[in-house]
């Protein structure tokens, strides 16, 4: 149901997005067998493709061309791709939406090149784009992609991380390149300096309640929902927010140890993700996501008048108060 009313937000996108994602597949296609397999394997696992979305909204505030505009955002969706192909590596994660990973389905090696092909794929999209500030946006992204990733290696298991810690992880994984996929969807369009400033801010803004909500639903949402085990952050070692806020409870704070031990057992695991949900890890971090989105209402507010400018506020509601 949530599906249906996210489709129906940007219903009005309805025929661009067919053009974005016929590219797409297009855009995977190479004269290896078993690359086209892993590619298509992720690609067909679907997606919300909000990345693409954000592209097409912001560039309805210049001069709006799906011809130019699809090639910013098929570039933002292989970012987003490949990142989650190499994230399924590091995390060991063997689902995805309801489907096996491409490290699963074949394995590591093939996973990691994939990864690199989607990201070579985006960069070559990019360079349809002739102003060359874009291309600087797109790899001054794909750098703090990666430094965002070395981070959450580095700090998984680390039991004592800080909110600061979080939201600068955060930060690189997920909102520089929601921020991008609006800069430069704007930037390709030729809106002006302060739309364009605008639009990367809401970006950012929106990326982060999106993450946070992202880490609760890990939570409170069942597997089916998930397309992956509830808890899976966790027991990938990655502490979120409501475990950041959770943690000092003595309950909590032993269990979480056990789990990056490797020492606990299904029936702690259980309890510990009983715990946390009934902690208020869960209501504070719920209200650090939507401070993030009132900040990103309020630049959409600032923002010139057009049909874009509604779908917006509306998708940037939607995913900060969405259930999957």
């Amino acid at each position: 149901m949530d599906k249906m009313r996210l489709k129906l937000l940007y219903s009005d996108l309805k025929s661009d997005l067919e053009v974005i994602e016929n590219e797409l597949a297009a855009a995977v296609n190479s004269s290896s067998h078993l690359l086209n397999e892993a590619s298509l394997h992720l690609l067909l696992a679907g997606g919300k493709r909000i990345r693409p979305v954000f592209v097409l909204l912001s560039a309805k505030f210049g001069n709006y061309s799906i011809e130019s505009i699809k090639q910013v955002a098929v570039s933002v969706e292989l970012i987003h791709m490949a990142s989650l192909v190499h994230d399924d590596v590091i995390d060991d994660a063997e689902t995805r939406r309801g489907r096996e990973t491409v490290k699963s389905q074949w394995n590591n090696r093939v996973a990691m090149y994939t990864g690199d092909f989607l990201f070579a794929k985006a960069i070559e999209y990019i360079t349809a784009v002739k102003n060359t500030y874009a291309h600087e946006v797109l790899s001054h992204t794909m750098v703090e992609l990666c430094i965002g990733e070395i981070i959450q290696i580095e700090d998984k298991g680390f039991v004592d991380q800080t909110v600061r810690d979080y939201l600068r992880r955060i930060k690189r994984k997920t909102a520089i390149l929601i921020s991008a996929s609006c800069e430069l969807g704007a930037i390709s369009s030729g809106a002006d300096e302060k739309t364009v400033r605008r639009l990367k801010r809401f970006g950012y803004y929106v990326g982060m309640s999106f993450q946070i909500i992202d880490d609760i639903l890990d939570f409170t949402s069942t597997e089916e929902e998930l397309g992956k085990p509830a808890g899976g952050d966790l027991l990938q070692g990655n502490i979120t927010l409501p475990v950041i806020y959770a943690k000092n409870d003595p309950t909590i704070h032993p269990l979480l140890q056990k789990v990056f031990d490797g020492e606990i057992e299904e029936r702690e695991m259980q309890v510990l993700l009983d715990e946390i949900r009934q902690s208020d890890g869960i209501k504070r971090a719920k209200q650090i996501s939507n401070m993030y989105l009132q900040k990103a209402l309020h630049e959409v507010k600032q923002l010139p008048t057009n049909s874009a400018k509604k779908s917006l506020q509306n998708v940037a509601l939607f995913m900060s108060k969405r259930n999957f």
